[in-house]
């Protein structure tokens, strides 16, 4: 068991990035296996209203919502054999025009290979989720499916929807059914109803106040706050047990060797090595820096969430920020990431055989 003195740099680290000014607040819990090493909260929840951080702070995960909701509950239909990871996606959207004339499957979309751009704002010029959808589908490939990995929400959206097609009910329910309610996260949701003094407030509005319990991605919000790229919200306690679970032998919701596989790199190009969801060492957006073994994964999300898992040894560390709220330059939580999951990386933890 490390000692308290080398978890201790994880606390400071981030009162000192409170303290600079690149973040508003942050929250982070570091564990292996079932046991929590350590948990720490600092700063504000909301600089507008002077609201200071609290362990139980409800954050907009962002992009975690790709691995924590969509991944995690594509993977549960899979092992209820309910979908298979290399079905073609137009089996179940007929709609999906490139799906069906380039044979996108599911493992396409969950390792960022599908050939869908990056990102695209269609809430710039949808009006509807029936506008956004029907334009998504007549999305027009930007590579050949399985040619190299792009990271892409068009592609998790698209992803959302074959879940709710095959689930036969809309995306937040199936979470709800088949992974938030078999773990145990209780908090874990979209469209959260709790009070607004329990959240993290995201980026200011022109009205000089924050988004605090809607969804800050702007392609989520006219989906009506359920995507497949964004759109849940939760706090560290419950990413805290997801990140156990996943680590875990536990076959509850997705079968223990499912997920290893989800770990393990399925695809790669030059800047990216993708598992199902999940970055794996040396992917363009790994966070971990070469710090954590090579069988570690990772994932971030742009309000200034991420969140880290070994199932190899078993540690895991959820670091979940409200950096947004300060804007959108990312350089501070870019930097507290590296330097968290360093310090983590650095410790000294008793190996899952021993």
């Amino acid at each position: 068991m490390p000692a308290p003195e080398q978890l201790g740099r994880i606390g400071a680290l981030l009162d000192a990035a409170v303290r600079q000014g690149g973040i508003p607040g942050a929250v982070a819990v570091a564990g292996q296996g079932p046991v929590t090493l350590g948990r720490w909260a600092a700063g504000q929840a909301d600089a507008l209203q002077g609201r200071p951080m609290r362990p139980d702070t409800i954050f907009d995960l962002a992009s975690l919502t790709k691995v924590v909701a969509t991944t995690t509950v594509t993977l549960a239909l899979a092992g209820r054999g309910q979908l298979g990871l290399g079905d073609p996606v137009a089996g179940y959207l007929p709609g999906f025009g490139a799906g069906r004339d380039a044979h996108i499957t599911i493992a396409h979309l969950l390792t960022h290979t599908s050939g869908l751009p990056g990102s695209r704002q269609f809430y710039r010029w949808c009006g509807s989720r029936a506008d956004l959808l029907r334009d998504l589908y007549a999305t027009p490939l930007e590579a050949p499916p399985g040619a190299r990995v792009r990271y892409s929400d068009p592609g998790f959206i698209t992803l959302g929807e074959v879940v709710a097609a095959v689930a036969g009910e809309p995306l937040d329910a199936a979470v709800r059914h088949l992974v938030t309610g078999p773990l145990g996260l209780t908090s874990t949701r979209f469209i959260p109803n709790e009070p607004a003094r329990q959240f993290a407030a995201t980026e200011p509005r022109g009205d000089g106040s924050a988004w605090v319990g809607v969804v800050h991605d702007e392609n989520a919000r006219l989906l009506g706050g359920v995507a497949g790229h964004a759109g849940l919200f939760a706090p560290a306690p419950d990413l805290a047990r997801f990140a156990a679970w996943w680590v875990s032998d536990d076959d509850t919701a997705v079968p223990a060797g499912l997920r290893r596989a989800a770990a393990a790199c399925q695809a790669r190009s030059p800047g990216g090595r993708r598992g199902y969801g999940w970055a794996c060492a040396g992917d363009g957006f790994d966070i971990l820096g070469g710090r954590w073994p090579a069988t570690a994964v990772s994932h971030t999300g742009f309000t200034g969430t991420s969140l880290a898992l070994d199932p190899a040894t078993g540690r895991w560390l959820v670091l979940l920020t409200n950096a947004v709220h300060f804007g959108r330059d990312a350089t501070a939580v870019q930097a507290l990431r590296r330097a968290v999951h360093a310090a983590f990386g650095a410790v000294g933890v008793t190996s899952r055989s021993a």
